[in-house]
């Protein structure tokens, strides 16, 4: 896996990521560090990428059990460390799963499937952070 980061002078604290795959990823600072606020800083996009890590999980993992899913939304909560290094101490993932007779055994499972042995960003994450779940299902 690879991955280019250019800044973008013009921007202030404005960065350009281009992914292996051929995406690009803006990501910016905050006004007082110099920046525009023109894009999300590059922490919250460590927080987005566990969220969309384990989100696919769950989905796939469910989807292979053959159980009718037909949504997945995962709201993450984090707190930082006061000091430098500021990385995430703990983080909350709340999981909004909707589908048709979906088992609740079966999405505990998936979102314990997801931590303990698939999801690379949250297994990362949880040598610093203290990581926690829950979950809603929702008819549909």
């Amino acid at each position: 896996m690879e991955c280019t980061v250019n800044w973008m002078p013009a921007l202030g604290m404005g960065f350009v990521a281009e992914t292996g795959s051929g995406h690009l990823l803006t990501m910016g600072g905050a006004a007082e560090g110099g920046g525009r606020d023109l894009a999300p800083r590059p922490m919250e996009t460590v927080l987005a990428g566990a969220g969309g890590c384990t989100a696919y999980d769950v989905v796939m993992i469910l989807q292979r059990g053959r159980h009718e899913v037909h949504g997945c939304q995962v709201r993450l909560s984090a707190e930082r460390a006061d000091r430098e290094p500021k990385v995430f101490t703990r983080i909350h993932m709340h999981y909004v799963v909707s589908g048709r007779d979906l088992p609740a055994a079966a999405v505990e499972r998936a979102i314990a499937l997801s931590h303990e042995r698939y999801c690379s960003a949250s297994i990362m994450l949880g040598k610093t952070a203290e990581i926690t779940t829950s979950h809603e299902l929702v008819a549909g």
